[in-house]
């Protein structure tokens, strides 16, 4: 499951509407929704976002969190490293090659380290 497919997974809960339910009023099929929340569809376009959006009424803050999290929610990753130094791209694939084998705790130190690694656009160049 993806972040985005977990976080529609819990609106629909909070509104107690069926994947289908769903499908049938934004306009999309049963199998795309449930494709989606089960990461086997890659991130989900503007215009199906605002739909989603729209029928959960969700506040402007919700509504751009729920962006957010469909543009980190694609399931078939792409590292373009070139350029780079030959650090990246070997950390890059052994990233690739050992994502699969890490704990939750493992995942959670390197989100903290890339946190702390993020410099602030008002800090940039």
């Amino acid at each position: 499951m993806t972040p985005f497919g977990e976080a529609m997974r819990e609106l629909r809960r909070r509104k107690g509407v069926s994947q289908k339910q769903m499908a049938a009023s934004i306009g999309v099929s049963a199998a795309y929704l449930s494709a989606l929340e089960h990461g086997k569809r890659g991130a989900p376009s503007f215009d199906f976002l605002q739909r989603v959006a729209g029928y959960f009424n969700v506040i402007w803050d919700e509504a751009d969190e729920l962006f957010r999290i469909a543009d980190i929610s694609d399931p078939k990753v792409v590292l373009d490293t070139s350029g780079l130094p030959p650090g990246h791209t070997a950390f890059a694939n052994r990233l690739s090659g050992q994502i699969r084998s890490l704990s939750e705790e493992t995942i959670r130190a390197l989100e903290d380290i890339l946190e702390k690694a993020t410099i602030p656009d008002n800090d940039r160049g």
